[in-house]
C-alpha cells in the first residue's frame, strides 16, 4: 500500500500543474507521509495507466491542459544571462527509411527506461512520466510523410515568405529593440535573422503546436526511422522534467517533439536555452527575451560570423561556367565580379576575398544569390536547402531588401511525380538519392549535375524536363 501511495503522489506532483521546485529533490523525499507543499488532491481520472498494447495503440493518451504559469517578476536591468558551456554533440545517423517496428512497445520501453536510467535520469521521474505514455500514430505518420518540403523554392518561399511575416519580424524588432541590441553585442547575430527563424518556426508564438511534447518524443523514439535520433532527444526531455525547468503538462507543442517559439528539440533546449531576463526561469513559450537571447546563443555556437552576409540577391548578366554554382563550392567575391554578377540595384559585386558560393535554388534563368559561410549556420538550423533559404531570403525582407526577382526566363518545373520519378531512374544509374520521395536534396542536386555534365547540359544542379526526358531515353 506504501507503494501505491507513493506512486500516485508522484503522479499529483507531476501532472497536477504543482509548482514546487526540481522535479528531482521532489522524487527523493524519504518519508512515507511526504506531501507537496502547497497540498494539492489528486485530479479524478489521472491516475497512470499502462501503455496500451499494440494494435491499441492509435490512440493518444489525452494531454493534460496546460499549466498557469506563476506571475513573472521584473527583470533587472542588470541582469546577465548564464550561458551553458556548450559541447558539440555526435551528428545523428540518416534516417532509416521504410523500416519497420519489430519490437514490441513494451519491450522497446522496458529497454529504454534501463537506459535513460544509466544515463543519469531518477528513475521515478522516467516512470512517473513514462508509464503514461502510448503511440500516436498520428505522429508517425507526420514524419514519414513530411511533403510538405516536396514543394519547389518558389512556392515554398511564396507561402512563407509573407509580406505579413516581414512587417510582423520589423514590429517585433522595435518591440524588442534593447534585448536585440544586447544579443548582437554578445553572440553577434542580427535581429533580422533572430525573426526570420522565428516567423517560419511559430509565426512568433500563434502556431507552436497542440502535440503533447512528450508523447511525441515517445512516438518518434520508439518507432524505428529515427529511434537513435529521438531516444536521445526523449532522454533529454526527461532530464529538462528532472531538473525542473518544465511539467508534462506545459510541454505542447510539435508533432516533432519541439519546444517553444523557435522550436529547440529538447537537447538544443538543454545545450542553449538560457534565461535571458534574469528572473530566473527559461521560458521559450512566452518570454521573448529568453526566445531571442537562447536563439542568438544557438546560432553562435553554430558558428555566426559576425558583421558578414548570409545571403543577396545578385543578377546573372551571361552564362557562366555553371557547374560552379554549388554550396560546396566557395570562391572570393572577385571571381563572381569577374564573371559579370552585380546586385539588383546594377552595382557591381566587390571584388574582395570575402568567399561566397552561387546558389541557385531554381537553376540558372530562376533567382540567383550569393551565399556566404553564414548561410551554412542556415542549412545547420534545417538541412533543407529550400526551407534554409526561404528563412535566409526572408531575413534580407526583413533588414529591407526588394521582393525577389522571377530570374532571367521561364522556369520549367517537375510534378512532383516526375521528381520521384527522376530519383528512380537516378538510383538505377547508381546514384544514392537518399529516400524517393520527390524532394529535390543535396544528393539528388549532386547526382542531378553529374548527369548534366554527362549529358553535356548546362550543369546547374537543377533537374528540368529536359534531363527527365534524357534520362527516360537512357542517352
Amino acid at each position: 500500500m506504501h507503494a501505491l501511495r507513493l506512486c500516485a503522489a508522484i503522479v499529483a506532483i507531476l501532472f497536477a500543474g504543482t509548482a514546487v521546485g526540481p522535479v528531482a529533490a521532489q522524487f527523493i523525499q524519504s518519508s512515507p507521509a511526504f506531501k507537496p507543499t502547497p497540498p494539492q488532491k489528486k485530479p479524478a481520472g489521472r491516475q497512470a495507466q499502462p501503455p496500451a498494447p499494440l494494435e491499441e495503440q492509435a490512440v493518444q493518451t489525452p494531454p493534460a491542459p496546460p499549466a498557469t504559469m506563476p506571475e513573472r517578476k521584473e527583470a533587472t536591468p542588470a541582469a546577465v544571462a548564464t550561458v551553458p558551456k556548450f559541447k558539440r554533440r555526435a551528428p545523428y545517423p540518416p534516417p532509416n527509411e521504410n523500416c519497420r517496428n519489430t519490437e514490441s512497445f513494451h519491450t522497446w520501453l522496458a529497454r529504454f527506461k534501463k537506459d535513460a536510467a544509466a544515463s543519469g535520469i531518477h528513475p521515478r521521474t522516467i516512470n512517473a512520466v513514462l508509464d503514461r505514455m502510448g503511440i500516436d500514430r498520428k505522429v508517425i505518420a507526420r514524419d514519414r510523410r513530411q511533403g510538405f518540403f516536396a514543394q519547389s523554392f518558389w512556392s515554398f518561399q511564396g507561402k512563407l515568405a509573407t509580406r505579413n511575416r516581414v512587417v510582423s519580424g520589423r514590429k517585433k524588432i522595435r518591440q524588442n529593440k534593447a534585448v536585440f541590441a544586447r544579443a548582437k553585442r554578445q553572440f553577434g547575430v542580427p535581429a533580422s535573422v533572430i525573426t526570420g527563424f522565428w516567423a517560419l518556426e511559430s509565426d512568433f508564438g500563434a502556431g507552436m503546436g497542440k502535440f503533447p511534447i512528450m508523447n511525441a518524443l515517445v512516438t518518434l523514439a520508439y518507432d524505428c526511422r529515427r529511434q537513435v535520433m529521438f531516444e536521445e532527444e526523449l532522454k533529454a526531455a526527461l532530464q529538462i522534467i528532472d531538473r525542473g525547468d518544465m511539467r508534462p503538462s506545459q510541454m505542447i507543442g510539435s508533432w516533432a517533439g519541439e519546444i517553444g517559439q523557435t522550436q529547440f528539440l529538447p537537447t538544443r533546449y538543454l545545450d542553449h536555452a538560457i534565461d535571458y531576463d534574469g528572473d530566473g526561469r527559461i521560458d521559450l513559450f512566452r518570454d521573448d527575451a529568453d526566445v531571442i537571447g537562447s536563439t542568438a546563443n544557438y546560432m553562435h555556437h553554430l558558428g555566426w560570423r559576425p558583421n558578414e552576409p548570409w545571403l543577396e540577391e545578385v543578377v546573372i548578366t551571361r552564362d557562366l561556367p555553371w557547374e560552379k554554382a554549388d554550396l560546396s563550392i566557395k570562391l572570393p567575391r572577385s571571381q563572381w565580379s569577374a564573371w559579370g554578377l552585380t546586385y539588383r540595384d546594377g552595382r557591381p559585386v566587390p571584388k574582395d576575398k570575402l568567399p561566397a558560393s552561387l546558389l541557385l535554388p531554381m537553376g540558372r534563368n530562376g533567382p540567383a544569390f550569393l551565399a556566404y559561410p553564414n548561410f551554412d549556420i542556415y542549412t545547420e538550423w534545417n538541412n533543407s536547402l529550400t526551407y534554409a533559404t526561404t528563412a535566409a531570403y526572408l531575413a534580407t525582407r526583413i533588414d529591407g531588401a526588394p521582393l525577389m526577382s522571377r530570374g532571367r526566363g521561364p522556369v520549367p518545373e517537375l510534378s512532383h511525380e516526375q521528381s520521384k520519378q527522376l530519383q528512380q531512374l537516378l538510383v538505377h544509374r547508381g546514384y544514392d538519392v537518399g529516400k524517393i520521395d520527390g524532394i529535390i536534396g543535396e544528393k539528388t542536386r549532386a547526382a542531378v549535375k553529374e548527369m548534366q555534365l554527362k549529358f553535356g547540359m548546362p550543369a546547374d544542379s537543377y533537374p528540368t524536363p529536359e534531363l527527365l526526358s534524357a534520362l527516360r531515353r537512357g542517352r
